[in-house]
C-alpha cells in the first residue's frame, strides 16, 4: 500500500514538474529559437532586425489567407505557417511597431471585398468560381500601401526579403537617389515591344531595374551627359558605350566630390549582342570599359579576354542540326564558392550568374584597397573574346585550358583617388559648357568608395530570373541572386546599412558538387578527342565526295563525264572504311563518356541507398550482441 502511495505521489509530482516547465517555457522562452540549419535559413538577417528596431511609426500588416487553400494543397498550409511565424517575429522585434492582422477571406464576404480592394490576387481553386487568397497588405499612418499580391511557393526562399522590403518602403518615404547611365534598355525597349505586339515579355523593363526602383529613386543619366545631378548619391554606369571625354570628366568629378560609383564594364555584352542594330545586323563589338578612369585609379581590365570556368558552367544545347547535344558552356557560369561572405552586401548571397564576364585586378603599385566580391574558381581560365561572339560551345570547351587560378569579376575599391584629368577637356566644335558644369578637382578629399563589376549581363533577366505568366500577371521567379547582388551593393554605397542584411534564404536543393566537377572534367577530355575525330571525319567525307564525282585525291575538280579508275575505286573504298571506322570511334567516345557518368551515378546510388542502411544495420546488430553479452554476464 505504501509503495502504491509513493507511486501515485511520484506520478503527480512528475506531472506537476512537467506542467510547471511548460508554463515557464511559455512565459519566458516563447521567443527563444534555435536554428541548426546550414546557412541559418530561419534566422532573421541583421538588416531586418535593424530596420524593425529602428521603426519610428507603426506599420500595419494584414495577412489574407484562405484556409481552404491549406486544406486542399497542404504545401501551402505549411508555407502559411512559415509566413505567420515570421510575421510574429517581426512584431516581436519591432517592439509593437509592427501590428498584425489575420483574415480568412471566405467567398463573397466583406473580407474578400477588402482583399480585392487592396489589390491582392485571387486564384480560382475549382470550377465553382470561388477564389482563394494568400497575400499581404501593409499600410502606414500616412495611408501608403504596399502589397504582396500572392505568396508563390517558388519564392518562399525569398520570404524575408519580400517582407522586409515591404516594411522598409512603408517606413522610409524618402529614398536614396540613384543615377543610372547605360546603353542597355534597362527600363524597357519600345521598339521590341512594338515588334512583339504584346506577345511575350520582349521589351519589358529588366527585373533588376524594377527591383532597384522598389527601394530607390532612380534618375536616368544620358550617356552624353556633362553634368551629374547633385541630388544623385550613387551613380550606376552599366555597359555605357563610347563615352565622350566630357562625360568621362563628369563621372570623374562626381567621384572626386564624394559621389559613390558602381561601374559595370564588359568585354562582350550578351544583351547588346542580342539587340539588333538599326540596320538589322548584330553588332560586331559590344564591349564597354572606362579605361581612362581605371588607368588613373589603379584598376586593370582587359576587354579582349573573357573568363571561362568549368565549375558551375551552364549546360547549353550545341551542335549541328544532325547532332544536337548538351555541352558545358564555360563562358556562362554560376558563382557559389567565389562569393565574398565577409562583405556585408554579399554575405548572405547563395549564387550569382555571370555571362562572358571579364576579369579585373589591382594595378601594380596602386594605393587603393581592392576587395574581391565575386571570384571564379581554380578551374577557370581566359578565352579570347572573338570565340564568344558567335560561339560553338563544344569547340570552346575542347580548347579551354583552366590555368592561372581564380579571377576577380567584381570588387570593392576604397582609397584616395586622383583625377584622370588635368582639367576640363577642351570643347569640340560648337559645344558649350552646360549650366552646373563641375569645376576641376584634382583628387578626393577622403577615401572614395566604389564597386567595379566586369560583367553587365548580371543585370539581364535570362541570367537570373524566369519570367512566367501567373493567371494573366507577369511574375519573375529568381534562380540566382543577381538582383539582390546589385541592389545590396547600391544600398551599401548609398549609406543605407540597414538594407545590407536583406537576403534570400538558402536553397534546400544541395547539388552534388563533386559529381558535377568529375563529370565536367571527364566531358572536357572527351570533347577534345571528339573534336579531333569529327574534324578527321569531315575531311574524309569531303575527300570521299570528291572521289565519287570523279575528282582526284589532290583536290582536282570533278568532270561530269569522268570515268572512275580502279585506283580511284580503291581510294573510295578506303575512304568509306575510314569514315565507318571514325564513326565507330566517335560512338565509342560518346559511349565511354556516358558509361563513366552512369557508373558514377550508380556508385552514388549504391552508397546512399544500400551502403548507408547496411552500415546502420551492422551497427545495430553489433550493439544488440554487446548488450546481450552484458546481460549474460550479469545473470552469471
Amino acid at each position: 500500500m505504501r509503495r502504491l502511495s509513493f507511486s501515485i505521489i511520484g506520478v503527480i509530482a512528475a506531472a506537476a514538474i512537467a506542467i510547471g516547465i511548460n508554463m515557464f517555457a511559455d512565459a519566458r522562452l516563447a521567443n527563444v529559437q534555435l536554428d541548426l540549419t546550414q546557412g541559418h535559413l530561419y534566422t532573421l538577417s541583421p538588416g531586418t532586425r535593424q530596420i524593425l528596431a529602428g521603426l519610428k511609426e507603426p506599420v500595419t500588416l494584414r495577412l489574407f489567407y484562405s484556409r481552404q487553400l491549406g486544406s486542399t494543397v497542404p504545401a501551402y498550409g505549411t508555407y502559411a505557417d512559415h509566413v505567420r511565424e515570421m510575421l510574429r517575429d517581426y512584431a516581436s522585434i519591432s517592439g509593437g511597431k509592427v501590428r498584425l492582422e489575420f483574415y480568412d477571406p471566405e467567398p463573397f464576404s466583406d473580407t474578400e471585398d477588402r482583399a480585392m480592394a487592396y489589390g491582392l490576387q485571387g486564384v480560382p481553386l475549382d470550377q465553382g468560381g470561388s477564389q482563394i487568397y494568400f497575400g499581404l497588405a501593409g499600410t502606414n499612418l500616412e495611408d501608403d500601401e504596399r502589397t504582396i499580391p500572392f505568396f508563390q511557393a517558388e519564392r518562399e526562399r525569398f520570404l524575408e526579403y519580400d517582407l522586409t522590403k515591404l516594411v522598409y518602403e512603408l517606413s522610409n518615404p524618402k529614398r536614396p537617389v540613384i543615377g543610372v547611365m547605360s546603353s542597355l534598355p534597362l527600363d524597357g525597349d519600345p521598339r521590341t515591344m512594338m515588334m512583339t505586339q504584346g506577345r511575350g515579355p520582349g521589351g519589358q523593363p529588366y527585373a533588376s531595374s524594377v527591383l532597384l526602383r522598389q527601394t530607390n529613386t532612380v534618375k536616368t543619366v544620358p550617356t552624353d551627359a556633362q553634368v551629374i545631378d547633385p541630388d544623385i548619391q550613387v551613380l550606376l554606369v552599366a555597359e555605357a558605350q563610347n563615352l565622350s571625354p566630357a562625360t568621362l570628366y563628369a563621372i570623374d568629378q562626381f567621384v572626386m566630390r564624394g559621389g559613390k560609383l558602381m561601374a559595370m564594364v564588359d568585354p562582350w555584352s550578351e544583351a547588346m549582342a542580342a539587340t539588333p542594330s538599326p540596320t538589322g545586323m548584330p553588332p560586331e563589338d559590344t564591349h564597354a570599359d572606362l579605361k581612362t578612369l581605371f588607368d588613373a585609379w589603379g584598376i586593370q581590365f582587359d576587354p579582349t579576354k573573357v573568363v571561362g570556368d568549368l565549375t558551375g558552367a551552364w549546360r547549353v544545347r550545341a551542335g549541328n542540326s544532325d547532332r544536337v547535344q548538351a555541352v558545358n558552356y564555360v563562358a556562362w557560369f554560376n558563382i557559389r564558392d567565389g562569393i565574398n561572405h565577409d562583405d556585408p552586401a554579399t554575405a548572405d548571397l547563395q549564387q550569382v550568374t555571370v555571362a562572358s564576364a571579364g576579369a579585373i585586378a589591382k594595378a601594380p603599385n596602386a594605393s587603393i584597397d581592392f576587395t574581391p566580391l565575386l571570384t571564379s574558381s581554380d578551374r577557370s581560365g581566359l578565352v579570347p573574346v572573338d570565340e564568344v561572339k558567335m560561339p560553338d560551345p563544344a569547340k570552346v570547351l575542347a580548347g579551354f585550358k583552366p590555368e592561372g587560378g581564380p579571377r576577380v569579376i567584381a570588387a570593392r575599391v576604397h582609397g584616395v583617388l586622383k583625377s584622370a584629368f588635368s582639367g576640363p577637356p577642351p570643347l569640340q566644335g560648337d559645344q558649350k559648357r552646360p549650366e552646373g558644369f563641375p569645376a576641376y578637382k584634382a583628387q578626393t578629399d577622403g577615401p572614395a568608395n566604389m564597386v567595379v563589376v566586369a560583367d553587365s549581363d548580371i543585370l539581364v533577366d535570362r541570367f537570373w530570373v524566369r519570367v512566367a505568366d501567373f493567371f494573366g500577371q507577369q511574375t519573375a521567379t529568381p534562380f540566382s541572386d543577381n538582383g539582390p547582388f546589385v541592389a545590396n551593393l547600391i544600398g551599401t554605397l548609398a549609406g543605407s546599412d540597414a538594407l545590407i542584411g536583406l537576403r534570400s534564404r538558402g536553397d534546400t536543393n544541395r547539388p552534388f558538387t563533386l559529381v558535377a566537377e568529375m563529370q565536367g572534367d571527364a566531358e572536357a577530355r572527351f570533347r577534345q578527342t571528339q573534336q579531333a575525330l569529327q574534324q578527321h571525319l569531315d575531311e574524309t567525307e569531303k575527300q570521299l565526295r570528291t572521289l565519287r564525282s570523279g575528282g582526284g585525291e589532290g583536290g582536282d575538280k570533278a568532270k561530269p563525264d569522268a570515268v572512275i579508275t580502279p585506283e580511284q575505286r580503291a581510294a573510295i573504298d578506303a575512304a568509306r572504311q575510314d569514315v565507318l571506322a571514325t564513326r565507330q570511334k566517335l560512338r565509342a567516345v560518346q559511349l565511354e563518356l556516358n558509361r563513366d557518368i552512369s557508373h558514377l551515378e550508380t556508385e552514388m546510388r549504391v552508397f546512399t541507398i544500400v551502403l548507408v542502411p547496411a552500415l546502420l544495420t551492422v551497427l545495430a546488430i553489433g550493439m544488440g550482441i554487446v548488450q546481450r553479452r552484458r546481460r549474460a554476464r550479469t545473470r552469471s
